[in-house]
């Protein structure tokens, strides 16, 4: 479930209003960074909604085991060996909201988990991971915007719910709090699964952007008429200002190429009360105000 389906979403912004001109700037539901959090680890679970913390934090890591122990021997008939399929959710929880290769997994692997598994093994156990729906990557967009630099084609990593990458790194709250760059990750993973979700109820596709001038854009929206709008993700309200001019960067080169730049430009936050429209253009939305 989306923030939106589990009523943690105001639903005051609607994607749609960003492309179509009936945006209003509207102050948002107030939340601090601990619901935040929290919200986070409780994942899109429904059965998580009437739940306490210690409760429902369980569930994601109960659901893993479940899979990992049981289910995989169901689908394939085939006793994998669990142990090694647990260090690559484990590293894949490291590196989730990343770009990282098979070849970086295996050396991630090695480094915190003291075991080598071949690239082979790790790319039969992604797939099946995929197949399980404990994984959905983020795939590259570029051939659509027609642009003259080399784009890179690698997918981000994400599990379907951030919550099973918390679940996977044993991060309790109070370890989140501690660690503001790992939870800006899982942050990123949490918006990005909404904007999949409302997306998808517009007929719309998610992606994200990368070249080799060094552009990134964390998330990208393209409609089916081709218009695509550009989404940076920030966790503070005191960063929205570096990732507008990001975006206005981003688009004023593509532009300068000859490329498809887009249509809308969106600072995605978390710790903000308002959503609006900067004299510059770019709009800025709390994530827990966001709905299709």
């Amino acid at each position: 479930m989306s923030l939106f389906e589990s009523n943690d979403s105001s639903g005051q912004v609607s994607l749609r209003s960003l492309f179509d001109g009936t945006f209003a700037a509207v102050a948002t539901w107030a939340i601090d960074l601990e619901r935040l959090i929290k919200l986070t680890i409780r994942g899109g679970w429904p059965g998580s909604l009437d739940l306490d913390y210690k409760k429902y934090r369980l569930i994601p890591i109960e659901y893993m085991k479940s899979i990992i122990d049981h289910d995989i021997y169901r689908l394939e008939g085939i006793n994998r060996n669990s142990s090694k399929m647990y260090r690559l959710l484990r590293s894949l929880a490291r590196n989730e909201s990343t770009t990282v290769s098979i070849s970086s997994l295996r050396k991630d692997i090695i480094e915190f988990e003291n075991d080598d598994l071949d690239n082979d093994t790790i790319s039969t156990y992604l797939t099946i991971f995929e197949r399980l729906f404990l994984i959905e990557n983020q795939k590259a967009f570029s051939s659509q915007i027609r642009s003259s630099t080399r784009l890179k084609q690698s997918d981000k990593r994400h599990f379907v719910d951030p919550s099973l990458a918390i679940a996977m790194l044993g991060a309790s709250y109070e370890d989140l709090l501690n660690d503001l760059n790992t939870f800006g990750f899982l942050f990123e993973s949490l918006c990005e699964r909404d904007l999949r979700i409302y997306a998808e109820v517009q007929g719309a596709r998610l992606y994200h952007y990368q070249d080799y001038k060094n552009r990134e854009i964390d998330a990208v929206v393209q409609l089916e008429d081709g218009r695509w709008g550009a989404f940076e993700i920030k966790l503070g309200a005191d960063a929205i200002e570096k990732a507008a001019r990001s975006l206005i960067k981003i688009k004023n080169g593509l532009e300068a190429e000859g490329a498809v730049a887009p249509d809308v430009l969106v600072v995605l936050c978390g710790l903000s009360h308002f959503a609006y429209r900067r004299e510059d253009g770019v709009y800025v939305v709390p994530i827990t105000a966001l709905k299709p």
